[in-house]
């Protein structure tokens, strides 16, 4: 027998057990189960146990397929908005002035670490700091359902556009362009036909998977031999795949395997170098920059016209630091720049921005509605055609969430109650194709408090249906209607029993499990049809 083998698999079994130990007492005191990742990182390096392999390849691979889910979700023309580049680009300008300009009269004073930086290496430690982490926010948003929001667009859009600047200081630093051969890559463009052909008939099973992984790694190992960080390959397959049908699909499939990996980076983190007193205290004061980023986001966004809610809840998406940063940093190190020290300095402010961003982003909604007099203070009177308040007009029965459920859900209701039904869901394009299969349904947010408001005020809905992607979603929504003593009856569809429970007590008015009904459901069916057909009515049971 190979006993090393039997070392390292016990090795990986203990990490694996403290991830999961840590992950889940982290949820079962209101935390996200990444919090306790990074936990277990610290905890590691502390008992000197360093990064193996096997989690390095576990963590790049779970970049690698973040950024391709982030493609299959991601919408080119958000990126060409100003709410985007501009907002991206301005903002990284005044970070990287204002806290550069911090760090190098730090280094003036002499504090411990920051002696002999150069305001050239003040600066590129700005930039380092000016990033938010795209893992952190995909996965908030996806946890939420709110990917598609547009918060959650231009969150992503902003993301992206940090890392395409990534990009252009990772080429800039190596002193290295890009391979001749990296003009190759334009070539995947007309190839995009057979890419959707593939994926039209790959199915809905294993296939789908074993593809998607063939197109993310593939893609990142294409970019990579072209001189071009190889995870811009991954984002650029899933883009390019991202108007299919079946792109939808495929990332969902992919998400169990996208988040197993991402543990090994959020270990991974914590085990960027040796802790000391010094960079934990650095680290603890760079932590509370984070909300001067934040606000300057804030004050950029409501600029660009976008309402007060929808700049808070990107805002708050974004209230971190970056994975981004800590490569930026060993460039630094590894070109002598600044000392190795500075990789645990950042890795401990990411660590504790996450825990700050875990805890603004799960309460979003909430932080809004309970000072939103102060911020509509900041917000301009025009406002993006896509950022209005939902008007449902005369409309009795509002079905938030128009996917398949809420889809048969409003078929059958407009059938029976004609047109005082009206659909409600955050996905600009699900809409634009309700409207043209001349559906009523508008573009809104059911955790809106502003809409819930006006609702209360002018309108008369009677009966609010939850067909929301997840359990979250729906909470939100009903906290919204608590809070605006919504007297109206509220539905709410549920995916396991525990959900059943948890949406009465939130104040659902009646729950639909959707796979326990399921069944009867398709029996009622038969038997109704059976009885048009002419067949005898199956004998009961006695």
């Amino acid at each position: 027998m190979d006993f090393q083998w039997v070392a390292i698999a016990l090795g990986d079994v203990a990490w694996i057990s403290l991830a999961f130990v840590l992950g889940f007492g982290s949820r079962l005191i209101g935390l996200p189960p990444l919090v306790g990742f990074l936990a277990t990182g610290f905890v590691l390096n502390y008992l000197g146990i360093t990064s193996g392999e096997m989690l390095q390849k576990l963590a790049d691979l779970g970049i690698t397929l973040l950024l391709f889910a982030v493609g299959l979700k991601l919408n080119l023309k958000m990126l060409l908005r100003p709410q985007v580049w501009a907002v991206t680009s301005i903002h990284i300008g005044l970070v990287i002035a204002i806290f550069g300009m911090g760090i190098f009269s730090l280094a003036l004073v002499g504090l411990p670490l920051f002696t002999g930086l150069d305001f050239k290496m003040a600066l590129m430690l700005a930039f380092a700091l000016s990033f938010s982490s795209t893992v952190f926010v995909v996965k908030a948003l996806e946890e939420k359902g709110e990917m598609k929001a547009l918060h959650g667009r231009i969150a992503i859009g902003i993301l992206v556009m940090q890392d395409l600047a990534a990009v252009v200081f990772l080429a800039a630093s190596t002193g290295e362009l890009p391979s001749p051969w990296a003009l190759l890559l334009f070539l995947l463009i007309p190839m995009r036909p057979l890419f959707h052909l593939l994926l039209q008939r790959t199915g809905h099973g294993e296939l789908l998977i074993l593809y998607g992984l063939v197109l993310a790694l593939g893609g990142a190992e294409l970019f990579e031999l072209g001189g071009v960080k190889d995870d811009l390959g991954a984002l650029i397959m899933g883009l390019l795949i991202s108007t299919h049908p079946k792109a939808a699909e495929m990332s969902k499939t992919m998400l169990g395997f996208k988040d197993l990996f991402l543990v090994g980076f959020f270990l991974s983190i914590g085990m960027t170098g040796q802790l000391s007193l010094e960079a934990l205290m650095i680290g603890l004061l760079l932590v509370p920059f984070v909300l001067f980023k934040s606000v300057l986001f804030y004050a950029l966004m409501t600029r660009f016209k976008l309402r007060a809610r929808t700049s808070l809840l990107a805002t708050l998406n974004l209230s971190n630091y970056s994975e981004v940063g800590l490569i930026v940093a060993a460039i630094g190190v590894s070109n002598g720049w600044i000392d190795a020290e500075w990789l645990v300095v950042i890795a401990i402010a990411l660590s504790l921005s996450f825990v700050i961003a875990a805890r603004l982003s799960s309460r979003d909604d909430t932080i809004y509605s309970s000072y939103r007099l102060f911020w509509l203070k900041f917000q301009r009177k025009e406002r993006l055609p896509d950022d209005q308040q939902l008007d449902t007009l005369n409309a009795k029965i509002a079905i938030f969430g128009m996917g398949r459920v809420g889809t048969g859900a409003y078929d059958k209701m407009r059938e029976l109650y004609g047109d005082t039904v009206v659909g409600v869901d955050f996905d600009t394009e699900r809409v634009r194709r309700h409207q043209e299969a001349r559906r009523n349904v508008m573009r809104g947010d059911p955790s809106d408090a502003d809409f819930w408001d006006n609702i209360h005020k002018d309108h008369g809905i009677e009966l609010v249906m939850l067909a929301l992607p997840n359990l979250e979603a729906n909470i939100d929504a009903l906290a919204q209607l608590r809070e605006t003593a919504f007297e109206g009856r509220v539905a709410a569809i549920a995916r396991y029993p525990d959900e059943d429970l948890l949406l009465s007590e939130a104040g659902a008015t009646c729950v639909f499990n959707i796979y326990a009904e399921a069944g009867a459901g398709f029996a009622g069916h038969i038997q109704e049809n059976l009885q048009k057909k002419g067949y005898c009515p199956l004998p009961e049971h006695d």
